[in-house]
């Protein structure tokens, strides 16, 4: 979202407003606090409910959204369907999702409209602010996240008999499982210690075996992200 009239800059930079959607009062409060530590963020409301969110999201001009799943009336996934609801009503607004436990098919449902702007995080990150403002900062940049501690249990369940990873070679699934944390080539490189070309060789070859070759590199990132959520844990 490009800086408003009115809008305050600090160390040159524009201050991301960000929209808290929790139902729990002393964790949503929680939240408010943590983000009062940074200089990038300013929350410009927090509610409690589903409607509560979608009212906000349309009064206030904010950059980001940051939801708890589930919250009244249902109490069943009312905060991915917030972002369902949001890519139509505010398209340049990012959604953060928070939930307790990680869970392979809540994101998977959040990526599945487009990843672009959305990022899925467990609420032990709500204590670390940088973690929390990384997230932020990323989804308004219309980047995606994807919490390692999900990544990491995804990567260490059984695979599925059937499962299409089965194809890749072991280090095609370490790429992939860097790729699911929302890392680029160079990122991808320098944590598996490789040259960008090698992990171009690899991410076309992975592309190549789950089938994806015909599409174009964001459609084919983001698909081979979702084989490996759902086939690993969803």
């Amino acid at each position: 979202m490009k800086p408003q009239a009115g809008d305050v800059l600090r160390y040159g930079r524009q201050v991301l407003k960000v929209i808290i959607a929790e139902d729990n009062l002393l964790v949503r409060e929680g939240i408010v606090r943590v983000l009062g530590l940074s200089d990038e963020v300013e929350v410009v409301a927090a509610v409690g409910s589903y409607d509560e969110l979608i009212a906000a999201a349309i009064d206030h001009p904010a950059d980001v959204v940051l939801t708890d799943i589930r919250m009244p009336p249902n109490l069943t996934d009312e905060g991915i369907r917030a972002a369902r609801e949001l890519r139509t009503l505010k398209p340049a607004m990012g959604v953060v999702v928070l939930s307790q436990f990680a869970e392979p098919a809540y994101a998977i449902s959040l990526f599945e409209h487009g990843s672009g702007g959305r990022a899925y995080l467990l609420k032990e990150r709500i204590a670390d602010s940088d973690d929390l403002v990384a997230a932020i900062t990323a989804v308004a940049d219309g980047r995606s996240v994807v919490d390692p501690r999900v990544v990491e249990v995804l990567v260490n369940s059984r695979h599925a008999q059937s499962s299409p990873l089965e194809q890749l070679t072991a280090r095609e699934r370490e790429v992939l499982a860097e790729m699911a944390q929302g890392k680029n080539n160079g990122a991808i490189g320098s944590t598996l210690f490789l040259s960008e070309r090698a992990v171009e060789k690899h991410i076309n070859a992975l592309f190549s075996k789950l089938g994806l070759s015909a599409e174009s590199d964001v459609h084919r990132r983001v698909k081979a992200v979702l084989v490996f959520l759902s086939d690993n844990g969803g």
